[in-house]
């Protein structure tokens, strides 16, 4: 009887490959990120991708952000964008999350863990780190005093911004070579 087959996708690889996915669904001109929720079973919960919420128009905000060269806080992309996380949280349509794993392209900001850690989601594995700065110093204190694990997806690389794009890229020349 012949053998499996042996390069099959890990279930990591797998629900990291959705979030590079998804994440070309955002229309933000520099930060694209996806997210997935799974279950222990391996089963796709939610995704999410940083975006307006629903009923607002793209064309109508701030994508460019002009607004960081000037300090209008109007201006800005931020206050007017969903987080990748946090609209997975939100899209999971009633469903539990307590012990759940996040899969996200960029490393969740302090707002995200506070909602991943109240969804009850035990696990994140994220693709990129933003940087080091006081936000991702919390977000971690906040993981580690609620008993969230956070894992590099490869703990041997850190990947940029632009591997992680040129990665998403990829995919969507793949699905448009078939649509």
């Amino acid at each position: 009887m012949p053998g499996k087959r042996e390069e099959y996708l890990t279930w990591d690889e797998y629900f990291m490959g959705q979030a590079l996915e998804v994440s070309l669904r955002s229309k933000d001109p520099s930060t694209q990120v996806g997210a997935v929720i799974a279950n222990d079973e391996h089963k796709q919960i939610s995704i999410g991708y940083n975006g307006l919420s629903n009923g607002m128009d793209d064309d109508q905000f701030y994508w460019n952000s002009p607004g960081e060269e000037t300090g209008d806080l109007y201006t800005t992309k931020n206050p007017w964008v969903v987080h990748a996380e946090l609209n997975a949280i939100l899209n999971c349509k009633g469903a539990r999350l307590d012990g759940t794993t996040l899969y996200v392209t960029l490393f969740p900001c302090n707002e995200c863990a506070k909602a991943i850690v109240q969804a009850g989601i035990k696990k994140v594995i994220y693709l990129r780190m933003y940087d080091h700065s006081q936000k991702v110093k919390i977000t971690k204190a906040i993981f580690d005093a609620a008993g969230v694990e956070y894992i590099p997806f490869n703990i041997n690389k850190s990947f940029s911004k632009e591997e992680v794009q040129g990665a998403a890229h990829e995919i969507q020349k793949i699905l448009k070579r078939f649509s």
